[in-house]
């Protein structure tokens, strides 16, 4: 039962305790026992805290006897990034730069409305340094591995949290998206990965990339991510700029289909070249929304890559992130994230208002495309994954991350919901997914297309990992001594 247990849902989970046939406290241990046998090897904890996690455990086992849950995902397992803030346990955002022994005595507010809901936090997912890439190692946690195959990278910049979600270490991952961070390492790992509007979950503190960064779910189905949505998109008083709430139930039309939907598909976006394969078991997956009645017409967008809006942007905030390093820390930061933040430094404010009018204008011409379509689909990855330790797939042309991450960014600029949906497998085994986008706030009806696809074609996890290797380069901080400087 113990393997069974790591693969239910947080809503089955929810299920079992009502019901009184699985514990809290059963249930996060026999996820603890799945950490301690698999990290060791895929390495996507930097910190773990198992004595916080079981007295959690405990206290809702306690209230679930009295039939009084805090909330919606009492007893139910969860992560944090490492780029989030979480009380008691260090945010140290894969870099060598910050300093541990320090106050953490605040929550990020997705943690805190979680928390609140009586989550089980066991602990904070691996990172690149500052979230600055597309995979997933760092100068402080080292290299994250892909849970179905452990030569290759699970993507970036959630990729701890996507490992996790896939391995069945807890089945609730709080993640953040600058650039694609929580929908590519769901497409390389087969899992849901849901960036929502900006805005309708609150952040504190924001990051330097500010309106480009969102947070939400990375998860195994698409109604636990309208579960979590519906713990985390709560109004927090320190996010001056959160829209208000937007008072959805983001599950209560889950289940209401696609039916008489005008669907928009787009293979290239006008600018990104895919592989075959891939394109070939995207436009296979189409014919699920044509089965389920939805109407889906292949458009050309002739977009010009917005590339050029959105690495200006990124330059900036990567220099603010280092403005305030001495030499000494600066020292310590990756070569490439320095590079890329020197052009910041010099953007003048009236060549970044006309960056920003820029993405007005791209962001207007999305608008008027869900002015005529329910949802626009688009590969999510036009590669599957790579070898892990580079940015880049070795032996090619490429020389940054994005350039191999064509679809993701673009939504970013735009602030819509997006999500990435496993829809196959390629020749090799190895996931592949779609991006399903929606206007801006039309948050619930993205996930309902996911959970309609879902329902025919059920995602697939990795299958049991082999025994781990006895030795490791992966290094785990365990709680509560966050005062390790290394």
């Amino acid at each position: 039962m113990s393997e069974e247990i790591l693969y239910l849902s947080a809503t089955a989970l929810v299920d079992h305790y009502r019901a009184g046939s699985l514990s809290p406290v059963e249930v996060t241990r026999a996820v603890l026992d799945r950490i301690a046998a698999l990290n060791p090897v895929f390495n996507a904890f930097c910190v773990l805290d198992e004595d916080s996690a079981l007295k959690s455990a405990r206290e809702s086992e306690q209230r679930w006897r009295r039939s009084e849950p805090l909330g919606l995902v009492d007893g139910v397992p969860t992560t944090v990034k490492d780029l989030i803030l979480a009380k008691g346990w260090p945010t140290r955002r894969g870099s060598k730069t910050i300093d541990p022994a320090q106050k953490w005595d605040e929550d990020g507010p997705p943690v805190a409305r979680m928390r609140e809901q009586g989550a089980v936090f066991l602990g904070k997912t691996t990172t690149p340094e500052f979230g600055w890439k597309g995979v997933t190692d760092s100068p402080l946690t080292g290299v994250t591995l892909n849970p179905w195959d452990k030569r290759l990278t699970p993507g970036g910049s959630s990729g701890g949290a996507a490992v996790c979600a896939a391995l069945g270490m807890g089945p609730l991952h709080i993640a953040t998206d600058g650039g694609g961070s929580i929908r590519i390492p769901a497409a390389f790992c087969g899992l849901f990965g849901f960036k929502p509007t900006w805005g309708i979950v609150p952040v504190h503190p924001h990051s330097p990339a500010w309106t480009l960064w969102h947070q939400g779910p990375i998860v195994r189905t698409v109604t636990d991510a309208a579960l979590m949505l519906d713990v985390i998109a709560q109004p927090d008083a320190r996010d001056w700029y959160a829209v208000p709430a937007p008072n959805v139930d983001y599950r209560a039309a889950l289940d209401g289909g696609v039916k008489g939907w005008r669907i928009a598909y787009s293979r290239t976006l006008g600018y990104a070249k895919v592989d075959p394969e891939i394109s070939m078991l995207v436009e296979k997956a189409l014919n699920v929304f044509i089965d389920l009645g939805a109407k889906v017409e292949e458009i050309d967008l002739q977009l010009q890559d917005p590339i050029e809006i959105m690495q200006p942007l990124w330059s900036v905030a990567l220099a603010l992130a280092i403005a305030p390093m001495t030499p000494q820390l600066r020292a310590l930061v990756e070569p490439p994230l320095l590079a890329l933040a020197e052009p910041g430094f010099h953007i003048g404010a009236i060549e970044y208002r006309q960056i920003e009018k820029a993405r007005e204008a791209f962001g207007r011409r999305m608008n008027g495309l869900h002015a005529s379509y329910d949802l626009l689909i688009t590969p999510q990855m036009p590669i599957t994954a790579f070898a892990a330790g580079h940015e880049v797939p070795p032996g090619g042309e490429r020389q940054r991350w994005w350039e191999w991450s064509p679809f993701t960014y673009a939504f970013n600029l735009t602030q819509q919901p997006a999500a990435s949906v496993p829809c196959g497998f390629d020749s090799r085994g190895l996931p592949v997914a779609m991006q399903l986008v929606g206007a801006k706030f039309a948050d619930a009806r993205v996930l309902r297309a996911a959970r309609a696809f879902e329902s025919v074609a059920p995602f697939r996890m990795p299958p049991n990992p082999e025994q781990p290797l006895p030795a490791s380069s992966a290094r785990i901080q365990s709680m509560p001594d966050p005062t390790d400087p290394s």
